[in-house]
């Protein structure tokens, strides 16, 4: 079948709803911009920026995406209730393409457990929040949340039902993961065969992971005819995550041949997107991860290697210049001026200000010094170290450690902010981590509990960058912190600091609510 006559699947990309729910993967408004900006460039067909009824933030943010992403249909979440679909609209009615997106549970453990609704009451509330959102915006989806484990009969009525209410798309969500490639298949064309309207309205899917199972059962019901796929970048999201966006593009593009089907995404921006979000939720990506894990395109074994060297396609079914990685790593030294630093970083796919072209500049000349080669992974880490946007209130400018077997180790930090510099000298700490910690806890006066803390080299050899990644624990939320440096425990404190302006952008927002109530909207 040529390209002219594939089917184009609608990438609806949730990463900023229900990938933020992941634990600890929270990103203030400034981040969720960014990302959002992002998804843009990715050319994502849908976006569904948020739940706005559940905050204030979750409302502002939804609604500053819609007023400044174009070129996406953005998308707001509400469950079947009249304060939600209100709400809801207010936040995305200034996109250029809205889409309202409502919800209600449909599986018979739903109905008794949770809604305590029999099955005419889950039809009416339906078709009635379906109809309020008709009201306000031409493009509405449905959720029969649960529709994995829903009554196939009853399905179809629901489906049906909200069809001839106006919904636009219905979405079929495995909700907890419970399905098999075999059951999504199945249930799809059975409301393709059954539900007489159906041709009014696009099919999708929303495929949880928590049996390993989200790509191959989207997979399955797109080959069963759906049409549009509900993912999100890295495959974050509730418990053990959703569809990964990456996945499901590359393997419609690779089996072209099989599913007859693709999308419009810029894969060459698939990486940088990755790693983007990675830095902006803490969430890592594993080294193995498909499509954008810094092993997927990695040969080791001999024979492997051999056979790539005579034959790119013995052992790659995808170039690595395709989703975004460089074909050549090694590029950069200290001669190298910013004109070849900016050409680097737009092939890399990311997009620098003079401004921080500038300072990204600053920072490879001082690692160029430090290190012989610079690779491309490098690179990447200075310029993710740029744009991360957590509250820059503080920022690290030096630190000695003294110590030893046995010995309480010395610690003296010394933190900027505001164009002043703040010191504290302590004898403290089980070791030169932790003292550098508690020196930071000293200075910034607050105090937050290591859950996780890693480091990890970003890239090869013995002057490679080391990257440090710290979850922490203040006020009973998690925050991520990211630090990097060829000197560990620079990069560690980094981090730890990276973690506290987090901390402090959530604190001053809190603040600024209970001084303006009159700004809050209501939950």
């Amino acid at each position: 079948m040529s390209d002219t006559q594939e089917r184009k699947i609608v990438i609806f990309d949730t990463t900023l709803r229900d990938g933020e729910q992941s634990p600890g993967a929270s990103m203030n408004l400034t981040e969720k911009m960014e990302v959002a900006q992002a998804l843009v460039e990715l050319r994502v067909d849908v976006i569904e920026a948020g739940f706005p009824i559940a905050s204030p933030g979750d409302f502002e943010a939804v609604r500053e995406i819609a007023k400044h992403a174009r070129g996406s249909v953005i998308c707001g979440l509400a469950r079947c209730r009249d304060a939600d679909i209100d709400r809801a609209w207010e936040a995305v009615k200034y996109a250029e393409q809205p889409r309202l997106h409502v919800f209600l549970a449909t599986s018979a453990i739903h109905r008794e457990h949770k809604l305590k609704m029999g099955k005419e009451e889950i039809i009416q509330r339906a078709v009635e929040g379906v109809r309020r959102a008709v009201g306000y915006c031409p493009d509405v989806e449905f959720s029969p949340e649960d529709a994995s484990r829903t009554e196939h009969d009853f399905l179809c009525e629901v489906t049906r039902a909200v069809i001839d209410a106006g919904a636009t798309t219905v979405n079929i969500p495995d909700t907890v993961g419970y399905a098999m490639p075999a059951d999504m298949e199945r249930v799809i064309r059975l409301l393709r065969e059954r539900v007489a309207n159906i041709d009014r309205a696009v099919l999708s899917v929303h495929c949880h992971n928590d049996l390993g199972l989200a790509v191959a059962n989207s997979l399955a019901s797109v080959g069963a005819g759906a049409g549009q796929v509900e993912c999100t970048i890295n495959g974050i999201g509730e418990r053990a995550g959703n569809c990964s966006l990456e996945e499901i593009v590359m393997a419609l593009r690779t089996r072209r041949d099989f599913y007859h089907a693709g999308t419009q995404i810029v894969t060459q921006r698939l990486v940088p997107t990755s790693r983007l979000v990675a830095n902006m939720t803490g969430i890592h990506v594993q080294r193995n991860k498909a499509i954008v894990g810094q092993n997927a395109f990695a040969h080791e074994a001999g024979i492997h290697q051999d056979g790539m060297l005579k034959e790119r396609t013995t052992y790659e079914i995808m170039r690595p210049e395709d989703v975004g990685f460089a074909k050549t790593d090694l590029v950069l030294g200290k001669h190298s001026g910013r004109a070849a630093l900016a050409d680097r970083a737009r092939t890399l796919g990311y997009t620098l200000s003079a401004e921080q072209l500038d300072t990204v500049f600053e920072q490879f000349k001082i690692l160029a010094d430090k290190k012989k080669d610079v690779y491309d992974g490098d690179v990447a880490s200075l310029i993710e170290q740029q744009i991360l946007t957590a509250a820059e209130l503080w920022s690290f400018v030096s630190y000695r450690v003294t110590t030893g077997s046995g010995k309480t180790p010395e610690v003296e930090l010394v933190l900027e902010r505001g164009g002043g510099e703040f010191s504290a000298k302590m004898s403290c700490g089980d070791g030169p981590i932790d003292a550098i910690f508690l020196a930071v806890e000293e200075i910034t006066q607050t105090t937050a509990a290591c859950k996780d803390f890693q480091v990890h080299s970003v890239t090869v050899g013995k002057d490679a960058q080391g990257e440090a990644r710290v979850e922490v624990e203040h006020d009973g939320r998690t925050y991520h912190g990211r630090g990097v440096s060829t000197d560990s425990m620079e990069a560690s404190a980094k981090a730890f600091v990276n973690a506290i302006n987090r901390i402090a952008a959530v604190t001053n927002g809190r603040k600024r609510r209970e001084e303006h109530p009159d700004q809050t909207a209501p939950v």
